[in-house]
């Protein structure tokens, strides 16, 4: 590896932070899943109020780092503020995506942390599986 190229050493991860549904709970909670005990020493998260609203410091994380968006409905938030700001992402994850198919889930709104039912914390489990594999991945590139 030459002296001006540098190993990459954390995977930016910026999550949906709706509040007017579950899959926005759904998306912080497995962020911080990953970011606390699956991939504690790989990732870092972004908070995309701050990010949108000008945060020149997780702008340039995000514009030096790769970056997981994981947005909780069609709207990509997440995804469309980090590419406006600061380039292509690279993993985009949508957490509609492992709920298309529970009518449990999608008539739920305003769920806090602790009003989780099962199925949602399976969810919760599923997506933060999803976001270190691709942590994973992302950093295993970089090795080559």
């Amino acid at each position: 590896m030459e002296e001006n190229e540098k190993k990459l050493s954390k995977v930016g991860v910026v999550s949906c932070s709706g509040e007017d549904l579950p899959e926005g709970t759904i998306s912080r909670l497995a962020t911080l899943e990953t970011l606390h005990h699956k991939r504690p020493f790989d990732t870092t998260t972004i908070c995309l109020p701050l990010f949108i609203a000008g945060g020149e410091g997780d702008r340039m994380f995000a514009k030096n780092h790769p970056v997981i968006t994981v947005d909780g409905c069609e709207k990509l938030c997440a995804k469309r503020a980090t590419e406006k700001y600061s380039g292509e992402v690279a993993c985009s994850i949508n957490v509609r995506d492992f709920i298309k198919n529970s009518d449990e889930i999608k008539n739920k709104s305003n769920v806090s942390n602790n009003e989780l039912n099962e199925s949602e914390k399976r969810i919760v489990s599923e997506v933060a599986d999803v976001i270190s594999l691709k942590v994973d991945e992302i950093l295993k590139q970089n090795d080559k």
